[in-house]
């Protein structure tokens, strides 16, 4: 495993940081982890990100209204 440094971070990104690490009850070391691996892995598909940012753990349930089926479209 690899290490890095992160110099000259300002006293409010570092309290930030702490607060950020004590909610999720992990180390500021532990946090930094998660926030970096998190910042450079994408979803495997777009829906899995819309369901992290608009699924029901945040608080917003889609209801998709209801459509008849359709005939495909041909060409003229």
């Amino acid at each position: 495993m690899s290490s890095i440094s992160v110099r000259r971070l300002d006293e409010e990104t570092l309290r930030r940081l702490r607060a950020r690490a004590d909610r999720h009850g992990v180390s500021m070391e532990e946090e930094v982890r998660r926030i970096l691996q998190s910042a450079v892995s994408g979803p495997e598909r777009l829906g899995d990100l819309a369901r992290t940012t608009f699924g029901p753990t945040h608080g917003v349930e889609l209801e998709l209204p209801r459509h008849d089926p359709h005939d495909p479209i041909t060409p003229e």
